[in-house]
């Protein structure tokens, strides 16, 4: 597998000018939990291709994936210079995401348990009729 393909189909979350950006904060939460909007910039910051990367572009994302659902506002916190931060988590939703991104399904549907294909069936064709 070639630099920078994935393995299983590419979600909107993941593809575009933003898609580096989106799943280095996905990396981040995943790894130090509920974080401010100032500690992602920080450890995204540290990632080797990341490094040029601005704070206003980091705090658009994160409201851009808030209003997307991907990721939840659950308190604030006082920072030094005396303001309020806001805290953020990942939601479910966008660990299914990092989670189908990583995955094939051609391999999913060849070595899952029947119980689990049917769950997955129910689920999907509950989510068709929605759309």
């Amino acid at each position: 597998m070639n630099k920078g393909e994935r393995k299983g189909g590419r979600l909107s979350v993941f593809k575009g000018r933003e898609a580096k950006l989106n799943y280095a904060i996905f990396h981040v939460f995943a790894l130090k939990g509920p974080q401010t909007i100032y500690d992602i910039h920080k450890e995204v910051k540290t990632r080797k291709r990341l490094r040029h990367i601005r704070y206003a572009s980091v705090n658009k994302r994160v409201r851009s994936l808030e209003k997307s659902g991907y990721i939840n506002k659950i308190g604030t916190k006082k920072t030094k210079a005396g303001f309020e931060a806001s805290i953020y988590e990942l939601t479910a939703k966008a660990y299914l995401a990092v989670l189908l991104s990583r995955i094939n399904l051609d391999c999913f549907i060849e070595e899952a348990e029947e119980d689990a294909l049917l769950s997955a069936f129910a689920a999907l064709s509950t989510a068709a009729k929605l759309s």
